[in-house]
């Protein structure tokens, strides 16, 4: 790496920067993106170093831990298996 690629860049000693800023959400708009997320319920897990090595994609970690489950003995108090 080089010595520039490494520099922040410094804003001018002559501009101050205010200590609070007063910003308006009176205009915020809905995210024009959110009808692309995937429907239900998404939940982020984050993998081990080791453990993401093995899987190449989500969909694999999906249908490895959903073979774990299926080997798991059921309880009686879990319910039917969707999907």
């Amino acid at each position: 790496m080089s010595d520039e690629s490494t520099k922040q860049s410094e804003a001018p000693a002559d501009i101050e920067m205010p200590e609070e800023y007063d910003l308006d959400h009176s205009s915020a708009q809905p995210n024009r993106f959110a009808d692309r997320l995937p429907q239900g319920r998404v939940v982020g897990v984050v993998l081990d170093p080791d453990v993401a090595a093995i899987f190449d994609s989500s969909e694999s970690v999906n249908r490895f831990l959903r073979s774990a489950i299926e080997a798991m003995p059921a309880r009686k108090s879990d319910p039917a298996p969707s999907g």
